[in-house]
């Protein structure tokens, strides 16, 4: 495992985006490059080699995995995009399909994994799998996530809810699915897996429930979201590949001191909402923190003036430095291509990357943790 290699580059300074979608979207053919694992391998490389860094970052693309449990379900292509589940699985089905996408994986699955084979053989770079947490799927694969899982963490049986019923097996697909194209990527050679759960958050986990959760009983947030996240790390741990572990969504405190203390992963990647300098407090100090500029807003410069990037790098850099706390300055969330936009997500982009070749800022008056 390289723990040591994400310390390492968290002390060099190291300031790099999300960003391997930008460089798609400057091919002329950029959906033919997504089906096509060499070409998709060499775009993560340049996306590398573009930012200044090691590490091989893919698309973050959290469609992939829905994409592909519509097709196992036998649902046409067209439909996919809108599917909800409404009906419980049975045992069977869930197993059937998991087994389908083991022997059957769709092209953009396939083309993942060779573009990590890709660099994994013919690179020196450090080649990175991406996928999206268990309990996203669900939310994805489910018209109305909320009350089942309120109701699941205030004791509600599947026997007797048809909503919690429904729920638990979407939720037993997603894990299954989700572990099945892990490990299809640790096989094409991934040596650190992006595991994205941003819908673990509070709009979806009721913070008031949590806190009022007895301590005898598990709640929402470690049957939903704990215990699939353990399945996965004891996985990972076993091949001997690191967890980078994103949830840009809502969080509150809980939620981050749980993810890194009982997940623990490598990296921990937050979005914006968050305070960085405030959460390095509740994380173990071998967990390196990663983020957390508001990408999502990189195309307005009325939202996010250029000279606003500048000072939120500034911010982060000099109270990070106080707290001693590992950290890589990136993004809150993958940098996407808005063509009209493209330039000005490109400046602010630039400088991210830049803010790497100087040192911190010094000064903040903040104190440490």
């Amino acid at each position: 495992m390289s723990r040591q290699l994400f310390l390492d580059l968290a002390r060099s300074g190291l300031a790099m985006p999300i960003g391997t979608d930008l460089l798609l979207h400057e091919q002329p053919d950029a959906e033919a490059v997504l089906l096509d694992g060499d070409r998709l391998g060499k775009l993560t490389a340049a996306a590398a080699a573009r930012y200044g860094t090691m590490l091989a970052v893919p698309l973050m693309d959290l469609r992939i995995e829905k994409q592909a449990i519509g097709r196992a379900l036998g649902m046409a292509e067209m439909d996919i995009e809108t599917m909800m589940i409404s009906q419980p699985l049975s045992v069977e089905r869930i197993a059937a399909a998991d087994r389908y996408l083991i022997e059957s994986p769709t092209p953009r699955m396939w083309a993942t994994e060779q573009a990590i084979r890709y660099v994994a053989e013919h690179t020196e770079l450090l080649p990175i799998g991406m996928c999206i947490g268990p309990f996203s799927l669900t939310v994805k694969l489910l018209a109305d996530p909320i009350m089942p899982v309120y109701s699941l963490a205030a004791g509600a049986m599947a026997e007797d809810d048809p909503e919690v019923a429904l729920l638990l097996s979407v939720m037993d697909l997603s894990r299954r699915v989700v572990l099945t194209y892990v490990r299809r990527q640790i096989a094409a050679g991934a040596r650190a897996m992006f595991i994205c759960e941003p819908a673990a958050n509070v709009v979806f986990l009721s913070p008031r429930q949590m806190a009022d959760h007895p301590a005898d009983r598990p709640d929402a947030l470690d049957r939903c979201v704990m215990q699939p996240l353990h399945m996965l790390a004891e996985l990972l741990r076993e091949a001997q590949v690191d967890m980078l572990l994103h949830d840009c969504g809502e969080l509150c405190d809980q939620i981050v001191r749980r993810l890194g203390h009982d997940i623990h992963p490598a990296v921990l990647s937050l979005g914006s909402p968050r305070k960085l300098w405030e959460d390095a407090r509740l994380v173990p100090d071998d967990v390196v923190l990663y983020g957390n500029l508001p990408s999502k807003r990189f195309y307005s410069d009325q939202d996010l003036p250029v000279a606003q990037v500048q000072a939120m790098i500034d911010e982060l850099r000099s109270k990070m430095a106080v707290t001693g706390q590992p950290y890589i300055l990136g993004t809150e969330c993958d940098v996407l291509h808005v063509p009209q936009f493209a330039q000005t997500i490109r400046d602010k982009v630039s400088l991210l990357t830049k803010a790497q070749k100087r040192p911190a800022p010094s000064g903040c008056g903040c104190g440490g943790h």
